[in-house]
Parts: C-alpha cells; sequence; structure tokens
C-alpha cells in the first residue's frame, strides 16, 4: 500500500473537469485508489466520477490518496504529480 497526502490549492476545489480527467486516467490503474478527506470523515473510490465530485472537496482541504495492488510502485507517483498539477 503506497499513500500520500495533498492539500488542495485549486480555487475550485476538487471539480468536474479535471476529477474526470484523473478517473479516465486510473482506468488504466489495476491497483485500487481511494481519496479521503479525514476532516470531512469522507471517502471515496477515486475511479468513480461521482463517488469524488460527492466529496465536495474545496480549497485548503487536505486529502489522502490510497493505491493498493499489484501496480501501486508505478501508480502513486503518477496520480500524485497529477493532483499536484491539477489540483
Amino acid at each position: 500500500m503506497k499513500s500520500f497526502e495533498y492539500t488542495v490549492k485549486d480555487e475550485m476545489g476538487i471539480h468536474a473537469r479535471p476529477a474526470g480527467i484523473l478517473v479516465k486516467q486510473l482506468a488504466s490503474v489495476k491497483s485500487s485508489v481511494k481519496i479521503e478527506v479525514k476532516a470531512k470523515d469522507k471517502s471515496a473510490d477515486a475511479k468513480r466520477l461521482m463517488a469524488v465530485m460527492k466529496m465536495a472537496v474545496k480549497q485548503g482541504d487536505t486529502v489522502t490518496v490510497t493505491v493498493e495492488g499489484e501496480d501501486e510502485d508505478t501508480a502513486a507517483p503518477q496520480i500524485e504529480q497529477f493532483f499536484k498539477e491539477n489540483f
């Protein structure tokens, strides 16, 4: 299991357009990917757009992303880079 924390910088939080791109990219990842906002006691399967959107992650929220499975070693750094570039 690999995980990282990221504080959302985008003024719109995790919104539809980049969340949709994230979900499309995660389709090729074999591992499970979970997003959690501990302060709000919410978590979601990052491969499901509606689940991600329901979390209503705002600017300043810190998310924990957990990647678990056979390709976690390569997938986790790629996902972390996506967050840094898009959220």
